[in-house]
């Protein structure tokens, strides 16, 4: 359970939570941003449990593609529910690629003054979208030398994914070295100038109870839970995992309730010595609280180190992260799950390269937009389809195989699948008008995809149910 739950941590932890605590504190000021890192820890809990009761019950590889399968049948109703899940990991799994090329151009402003400067003189907004009839909200995108930095970083992740990788272990642990190192410098650095006043400081616009609190909790839960994402990776390799039916739901768990501790104490940290009064909002796209931590404390120096390891942190997650989602759609084709296109090989690399291409074309796409709105598309495009799909499935598995075994039951079930229900609709709502009918759109749109492709193949609903074998 040690090495699963250790796994799961290293999966959360991650470049994320030092570019999200600034556009916490413009959902929420202050110390009330806490609550988004509390919120969001509550409902991972909840959630936690239903993956928990799956993953034991389904102990193999894929996660959720295997889960939504199997709890709405193979034949039918979970064919259909996985093809959504690998229509919109297309989307979101370049969404969430992105954000990382967006925090490495944050980051890397803090390397020097001049090429700060030279990004911010340089930056162009060239699109702006409004969502039409007045509804409100708004989605742009700019360009700065700072950006188009990260895309060559993504362009050269590209072209060394499209080679055959054999291993990437070294890659892995030396990302993963790089961030809890720091992680561990930022923690004692906060404990030993930690200074009350300045992080439970409620003046000015926290002297009062913030205005629109419910829907600005919602955006600051929407910040912290996509920093806790990973929680559930070991359901992703729960086949290669001693005694699953205890080591499943107990790494979730424990994993999830370590890194609510340490991300509220990275919180705590940063803004214990730098007053949150002191972050610019809206939050310019040159802006990083950790070098601004470091700088106050000993000075450009540690600006700068800080700056280069959450660079390579970036990297090293953007490498790894492509390779792994480039491959589910891959996976999903081979058991004619989705489109035969995406079951190419390359002939002489041997890599699925329509995959890569696709999710590396889309990431680069997205990494033009904002950080923000970027979060916020992932979870409209995921929440539907993936997290409300498995609370469905979940249901239906209580009702329809009440005999099945199960290592693990949900405690005081049905509660905590409506808590996450209700926590997963919140969370949707809260994301706004723009991204509502983003997500809306593109899962009306799967399923429109869904019946075209299977009236073309004469699959179900057109055809005969096909059992399309084991999962692998």
């Amino acid at each position: 359970m040690l090495h699963a739950t250790a796994l799961n941590v290293s999966m959360i932890v991650g470049a994320g939570v030092f570019g999200t605590i600034p556009l916490m504190l413009g959902c929420l000021p202050g110390p009330y941003a806490l609550l988004g890192w509390i919120g969001a820890g509550g409902l991972m809990l909840v959630d936690g449990l239903i993956w928990a009761e799956l993953g034991a019950a389904f102990p193999g590889a894929g996660g959720s593609y295997l889960y939504l399968l199997e709890t709405y049948g193979r034949r039918r109703w979970g064919r259909f529910m996985a093809f959504l899940f690998n229509w919109q990991f297309l989307i979101s799994g370049p969404l969430e690629l992105a954000s990382g090329l967006i925090l490495l151009a944050v980051f890397s402003n803090a390397l020097h003054p001049a090429y700060k400067a030279f990004s911010n003189y340089w930056t162009w907004n060239f699109w702006t979208w409004t969502l039409p009839f007045g509804i409100g909200g708004g989605v742009a995108m700019s360009v700065s030398p700072a950006k188009l930095l990260a895309f060559g970083v993504g362009v050269a992740t590209i072209l060394l994914l499209y080679r055959r990788m054999k291993s990437l272990r070294w890659l892995t642990v030396t990302v993963w070295v790089g961030v809890l190192a720091v992680l561990a410098w930022i923690l004692i650095e906060g404990a030993l100038h930690f200074d009350p006043r300045v992080a439970f400081d409620f003046s000015g616009d926290a002297a009062h109870w913030p205005s629109d609190f419910t829907a600005n909790l919602g955006k600051a839960m929407i910040l912290a839970m996509y920093c806790y994402f990973g929680y559930y990776h070991v359901c992703y390799i729960g086949g290669e995992v001693r005694d699953p039916g205890r080591t499943i739901p107990r790494s979730i768990l424990l994993s999830a309730l370590l890194v609510c501790v340490l991300f509220v104490g990275v919180h705590l940290a940063l803004l214990g010595v730098v007053s949150w009064r002191a972050v610019p909002q809206p939050v310019p796209d040159d802006y990083s609280l950790s070098a601004e931590f470091m700088q106050q404390i000993h000075g450009d120096w540690a600006a700068v180190l800080v700056a280069v390891f959450l660079i390579w942190s970036c990297f090293g997650s953007l490498f790894a992260g492509m390779m792994g989602y480039s491959r589910i759609p891959y996976a999903a084709a081979r058991h004619r799950h989705f489109f035969s296109i995406f079951s190419r090989v390359h002939g002489r690399h041997q890599i699925p390269h329509v995959g890569l291409l696709l999710v590396g074309a889309l990431t680069l796409f997205w990494s033009f937009f904002d950080l923000g709105n970027v979060i916020l598309a992932l979870f409209a495009t995921r929440i539907l389809e993936q997290f409300i799909g498995q609370i469905g499935g979940l249901v239906l598995l209580r009702r329809l195989q009440p005999d099945r075994p199960r290592p693990f039951r949900i405690y005081l079930y049905p509660l905590p699948c409506a808590m996450a229900l209700a926590g997963w609709l919140f969370l949707y709502w809260a994301a706004g008008p723009v991204f509502i009918a983003f997500g809306l759109a593109t899962f009306l749109l799967g399923v429109l995809v869904f019946l075209l492709w299977t009236w073309r193949t004469r699959q179900w609903p057109f055809g005969a149910a096909v059992d399309a074998g084991e999962f692998d």
